[in-house]
């Protein structure tokens, strides 16, 4: 058993709350600027960007909170909040637990059983929707849902139509409502995406979020500071992006929204954000998507050296003797062909970023930093706040999700389980007493399900999932992520699944990105639209996934290789049901689906 601590930096008061940075900004710096929305343009034309001051969203909060009240929304009370990441979100976020309540999201991607589930389970009184979809799946539900009295449309206006209902609530039971909030009690509860059965509902204290946030704020100042910003496009209700949103308040920093990922490349040329937040795979197709358009280019070449140098720039960096001046010369060469190029698409001003719900992948992590944006990976689950730990720019080591943040305690188990141990420690799950005895001990650890490693100087390396460790007929135990990142790697692939538990050998389920096979069928002469289905057995396909399986299979040992891949006729997504919202493979309902893809190469 190992074990690293690091310790807390801010110790949250019994009498704070989540909402305590909002009102001190508004007196601190009433005209800072936290917020930019995306309002509709003075001419009636088009939209444009409009300013929310800290003192602006302050008085809009008490004044939704108002609008809670004089609904009847009760102290405690659970108020739902499912829509895509919009300014309205942490608006309603904040103005709810201004009036003691406690929010519920819904991933706005959500069933109708999935809501319906989330709504009776959480014993929401209230929800507010985003559009027509969303109010059409709940009114199908709400025959089940005796608790529910109140559902807002924000499409509709519904957040003026709370505006207007509480004009008579006095502001002041806003303030004593507020006030009566402590630390220890309920801010939220966030269902875990289900990526093995029924979702959980994960409850969070004031204490637990703002412990979090209030000690990753100081050993983050590159990206948490004054006039730093953000373009916030992963959902808020994933954990990992609510933490963002409330340390961008909590540090007077800016942030916009962005609703739709099909405008992500324009609006972060247009917002150009200093920081931005993501998970691994889009990092992924960016690296992708620039590599394929280098060859369609016919610079396939420059690119490949281009990455080269990036890797071997930032491998260097983390060397005593840093970069040589050879490769310091190569890579100034290449920031003024390639690297500036893809940092303007993310608005030219990014230099930092935030990865996390995934593991990264050393190979991705020293290409950013390469090129000129650092990605921070960090670690952590919904029942941690999220970020239990993190590289900082005091110290980053790459293929590492970095050392505990403050107030952490990460030990590593004899059986290589993750368990941590801090204020940031969720209370348990919501009505399921048997799930929180599983994962909480008596003495206030949180077995993670995840297995790594700590190195001496405390940096974590996740290897893992404990429940996805594959064990062959042979005994060998086969950590699928390696293979699967590296397998990821190769533009034409979207996913890989590793298969083989119990099995004679390693296998895999590799699915084709859409977005590349245009692409690939212009260069094969195969007409256009060709749907994958009627390539799975094409030798041209076969013979350029082959490649990305003999580059995974050169990171691991022979008895760990992929012997055999099948490409499956569609890709994964959220709506099929493969994919949670955090675009984290659901292993089990792949395995499930495609049982007989698996049970075939075996069968010889």
């Amino acid at each position: 058993m190992r074990e690293f601590s690091v310790p807390p930096i801010i110790t949250v008061g019994d009498a704070a709350n989540l909402t305590d940075p909002v009102w001190d900004n508004a007196e601190v710096a009433p005209d800072a600027v936290q917020f930019v929305r995306r309002t509709v343009a003075p001419d009636g034309t088009g939209r444009a960007w409009s300013e929310v001051t800290c003192g602006q969203f302050r008085d809009q909060v008490v004044a939704v909170a108002q609008g809670l009240i004089a609904a009847g929304v009760q102290p405690g009370a659970r108020v739902a909040l499912m829509s895509r990441t919009r300014y309205e979100w942490t608006l309603l976020d904040y103005a709810i637990w201004a009036a003691g309540a406690v929010t519920v999201p819904i991933y706005e991607t959500s069933s109708a059983e999935q809501a319906a589930w989330i709504l009776a389970d959480s014993g929401a009184v209230a929800c507010v929707l985003e559009s027509n979809a969303h109010a059409t799946l709940v009114a199908g539900v709400r025959d089940r849902l005796p608790e529910l009295e109140h559902v807002w449309q924000i499409d509709l206006g519904g957040v003026d139509e709370l505006v207007r209902g509480g004009a008579s609530v006095d502001p002041a039971e806003v303030e004593r409502r507020r006030k009566a909030v402590h630390a220890g009690d309920l801010a939220t509860i966030i269902y875990t995406s289900g990526t093995t059965g029924r979702p959980k509902g994960c409850m969070l204290t004031h204490r637990n979020m703002y412990a979090d946030i209030a000690n990753a704020v100081p050993v983050l100042p590159n990206l948490f500071r004054d006039g730093a910003s953000t373009l916030l496009f992963l959902p808020l209700a994933h954990a990992f992006a609510r933490l963002i949103q409330i340390g961008v308040v909590q540090a007077r920093a800016t942030m916009a929204h962005c609703a739709d990922t099909k405008d992500l490349v324009a609006e972060l040329q247009e917002f150009r954000p200093t920081f931005v937040l993501s998970v691994p795979r889009v990092f992924e197709k960016v690296y992708n998507g620039a590599k394929q358009k280098a060859e369609a280019d016919g610079k396939g070449k420059i690119f490949a050296r281009a990455e080269q140098v990036a890797i071997a720039y930032s491998e260097a960096l983390e060397t005593p003797a840093g970069p040589g001046l050879a490769l310091r010369a190569q890579h100034r060469l290449f920031d003024r062909l390639v690297y500036g190029k893809l940092r303007a698409a993310l608005g030219g001003r990014c230099r930092d970023a935030i990865s996390g719900g995934a593991p990264l992948g050393a190979r991705l992590g020293h290409f950013f930093r390469g090129i000129g944006v650092t990605i921070c990976e960090g670690y952590g689950l919904t029942e941690t706040s999220p970020a239990a730990a993190a590289n900082l720019p005091t110290g980053t080591r790459i293929g590492t999700v970095g050392r505990p943040l403050p107030g952490v305690t990460v030990r590593i188990e004899d059986d290589g389980e993750i368990l941590i141990s801090g204020e940031l420690i969720f209370q348990g799950y919501w009505r399921n007493e048997a799930a929180t005895a599983e994962a909480l001990s008596s003495d206030g650890w949180f077995r993670t399900g995840d297995l790594g490693r700590l190195d001496d100087d405390g940096y974590l390396s996740i290897t893992g999932r404990k429940k996805e460790i594959i064990v062959t007929a042979g005994g060998k135990n086969v950590a699928p992520a390696v293979l699967e990142d590296q397998v990821r790697a190769h533009p034409l692939v979207s996913q890989c699944v590793v298969v083989g538990d119990r099995q004679p050998f390693i296998a895999a389920l590799v699915t084709v990105d859409e977005e590349a096979l245009p692409k690939w069928l212009a260069a094969a002469g195969l007409p256009e639209g060709t749907p994958v289905a009627q390539l799975r057995e094409h030798e041209g396909l076969l013979a350029e996934i082959q490649l990305a399986i003999d580059a995974a299979n050169q990171t691991v040992s022979k008895a760990e290789a992929i012997k055999v891949f099948r490409i499956l006729p569609h890709d994964f997504t959220e709506t099929t049901g493969e994919l949670t919202p955090s675009l984290k493979v659901k292993r089990q309902v792949v395995h499930k689906s495609y049982a007989a893809e698996i049970a075939d190469i075996y069968r010889g």
